[in-house]
């Protein structure tokens, strides 16, 4: 046996000896990850994390280092795990490559067996993993946002770091799989990948190797605007709306915004750019949540504007409002309008 692996055995058997001594009732599971190691570092091969039981149970977290190599035990909750299951945790390798070593019942092993399930199904679910792609660029693009407006060449540098990792981790979603960027550099774990965006080895690559600050900038822009057109073509042909009982919500989302509404025609009528513009703005933001939560196509409202001549942004918003009214009568729900306010006060007394 090699040195390497005798140490790994001795520090798996420490650690498992361990939880069956101090900790029997505490933890859960003792995990290993496999493949985990960078260089035959041994990272990850006799213990990666531990799923305390109880709150004490966390009391088995140290750090050490034997030979150059550290460890660190730590723990990951039953909530953790579930959240990378749900693509919310980066560390998604550490659940879909995990390998159990110790486990306090089999109760226990069946429940982690269940939320690895439940990862390698959301991965092959294309609704689930393009919500998930998309989140994952939202990130990037916030980051891109910073990155313009700083200027230490470190700082910009570090930001395109990260806007490479969630823009990958976009992709990775797309293809079904994960991508670990401590463990994979990106140029080789994109090899594995069968869908990619145009150019996108090249831009990273770009990034590598760029020199100062625009071009950093300028190639982290290609690489967003690549995946970005990429994740584009993963949308769902047919978005499904919400049950017919939310259309209640719509009605009262809708008769809500005539306030907007009105003040937009308004401005519109006497020429007022400005506030016309920030009125079709909140208009824009609301119509595109609404367009997307009910599956009523997109919604462009501010496409026509112009601040010499308001007519077509007034026919535009008044185009979309009667495809609001038209999709909230044709599903049975009465929009309350009434012509004077004697009349919404019989109506209202008629209600209590």
């Amino acid at each position: 046996m090699s040195e390497k692996a005798k140490t790994t055995q001795l520090l798996m058997e420490w650690a498992i000896n361990k939880i069956k001594t101090d900790y029997p009732d505490d933890v859960a599971l003792l995990v290993a990850v496999e493949g985990a190691s960078v260089n035959e570092d041994g990272h990850g091969e006799p213990f990666d994390y531990f799923v305390p039981a109880t709150e004490r149970g966390n009391e088995l977290a140290q750090t050490f280092i034997i030979n150059g190599v550290g460890s660190d035990l730590y723990p990951r909750s039953w909530e953790r795990t579930e959240r990378t299951a749900a693509l919310e945790d980066p560390a998604t390798l550490c659940l879909g490559d995990a390998k159990i070593l110790y486990a306090r019942s089999k109760e226990d092993e069946e429940r982690f067996e269940a939320i690895r399930q439940t990862l390698f199904h959301n991965l092959a679910d294309p609704a689930f993993t393009y919500r998930k792609a998309l989140e994952n660029m939202d990130v990037a693009m916030d980051l891109y946002r910073t990155m313009l407006f700083e200027e230490r060449v470190w700082r910009v540098r570090c930001l395109a770091g990260y806007i490479c990792r969630y823009a990958a981790t976009a992709v990775a979603c797309l293809n079904g799989t994960y991508w670990q960027a401590w463990h994979d550099g990106l140029t080789d774990a994109i090899k594995h990948w069968k869908n990619l965006p145009d150019r996108f080895a090249e831009h990273y690559k770009a990034i590598l190797n760029a020199p100062a600050k625009e071009a950093l900038r300028h190639a982290a822009h290609e690489l967003i605007s690549s995946a970005r057109q990429f994740v584009a073509g993963y949308k769902p042909a047919d978005t499904q709306p919400l049950p017919n009982s939310d259309y209640q919500w719509l009605k009262d989302w809708y008769q809500e915004l005539r306030t907007t509404l009105n003040r937009l025609y308004y401005f519109c009528g006497i020429g007022a750019c400005d506030p016309a513009f920030i009125d079709a703005c909140s208009f824009q933001y609301e119509a595109s949540i609404i367009a997307e939560e009910f599956g009523l196509g997109e919604m462009d409202v501010l496409g026509c504007f112009d601040a010499k001549d308001l007519t077509r942004l007034a026919g535009r918003a008044a185009e979309l409002e009667k495809g609001i009214v038209d999709v909230i009568e044709s599903k049975g729900v009465t929009i309350r309008r009434f012509d004077t306010v004697e009349a919404f006060i019989a109506d209202a007394n008629k209600k209590t």
